[in-house]
């Protein structure tokens, strides 16, 4: 005779288990269907540039925030040698009034009317209470030189250790700005590294070409230099074509944007700032149509990108990592204005 009994009821633990499965396998299921696609080759390059850019910009203050140490590093020790010197000053100032202070107390112990009364010679004594009262005169100017020394060595003091304190933020400001550089970098590698090995091959190929594209053949027109050292800053620059871009560079087998336009005038003999931000501001600006072979040209609201114009709507500049000192359009960047070196 066939059982009839009810098969036994899942436990409730079971079911539990069975549930939270279930609703994992869904969680999982609808994350998936809900996953961001992969960035394209196209998308990891916008934003690599980005990063690319975002580090250009905090490069230049990492450069312009280290030209800023070395010159704090040469006023302290400028002042500090000031400060020593002073200090001779005034121990030879001090040292002099002691020497007159004995030489009056071993003549000048006796009340000038004893001494008077009982000189054999009072022409003598005169003589001599005349020679105390130059050392009393000198002692004065000598103790007015000592106070005048004072003050100012106080006040040299204090301005030095102003300068060591602007030093100490200059050089924290330094390492904030180069670890913000790093780790723009380090993201715009991170980005890289999620292409193909042949979407990396890809990029690559295309800064190589737009490297050789931008070469030396690149049509000028008739643009004629601004000034003799215009031309000559210019000529200097296109001597280094091909250099690659690097960091914080300045020549000569290696440049960064304000890198080149620096060492390139300094070719010339002209000494300009050493950042772009600070190049901007070297001499009268100009409009785009006013722009002649050698310019300057500013590029972004925050200046953090220059270059040299080249004629025909062309600029000579070390463009971003990967890339090399190159002709570009003008118009491929945000133009702010030019600038003429005098």
């Amino acid at each position: 005779m066939a059982s009839h009994r009810r098969p036994k009821p899942p436990s409730r633990t079971r079911v539990t288990v069975l549930t939270a499965t279930a609703a994992a396998a869904v969680a999982l299921t609808s994350q998936a269907a809900h996953a961001d696609p992969k960035p394209t080759k196209t998308e990891v390059k916008a934003k690599v540039d980005k990063l690319y850019d975002e580090a250009e910009q905090a490069n230049e203050k990492y450069t312009g925030a280290k030209e800023q140490q070395g010159k704090l590093e040469k006023q302290v020790s400028d002042l500090q040698d000031k400060v020593a010197r002073g200090q001779d000053e005034l121990n030879e100032l001090r040292d002099g009034l002691g020497s007159m202070a004995s030489a009056q107390y071993r003549t000048g112990g006796i009340d000038p009317s004893i001494q008077l009364f009982l000189s054999s010679n009072p022409d003598d004594y005169l003589e001599k209470a005349s020679t105390l009262d130059q050392i009393s005169a000198q002692q004065a100017e000598s103790l007015s030189q000592i106070q005048a020394k004072q003050r100012s060595l106080a006040q040299e003091r204090k301005e030095a250790q102003g300068k060591v304190n602007d030093l100490a933020d200059t050089r924290e400001e330094l390492g904030k700005k180069k670890k913000e550089v790093q780790g723009k970098l380090a993201d715009a590698q991170k980005l890289l590294n999620t292409l193909t090995a042949a979407e990396r091959a890809s990029l690559t190929a295309d800064d190589a070409r737009a490297n050789r594209g931008a070469g030396d053949r690149v049509d000028l027109g008739a643009s004629v230099p601004a000034s003799q050292r215009a031309g000559s800053a210019f000529a200097a620059a296109q001597g280094v074509i091909g250099s690659p871009y690097v960091y914080g560079a300045s020549g000569p087998g290696s440049f960064d944007c304000s890198g080149l336009t620096s060492w390139a005038y300094a070719q010339a003999g002209v000494s300009i700032p050493r950042t772009s931000e600070a190049q901007a501001n070297a001499g009268p600006h100009l409009g785009m149509s006013q722009l002649k072979q050698g310019d300057l040209v500013i590029f972004y609201g925050d200046a953090h990108h220059v270059g040299l114009y080249a004629g025909n709507g062309m600029v000579l500049h070390a463009p971003k990592p990967g890339a090399q000192v190159r002709y570009e359009s003008i118009n491929n960047m945000p133009f702010q204005f030019g600038v003429r070196i005098a």
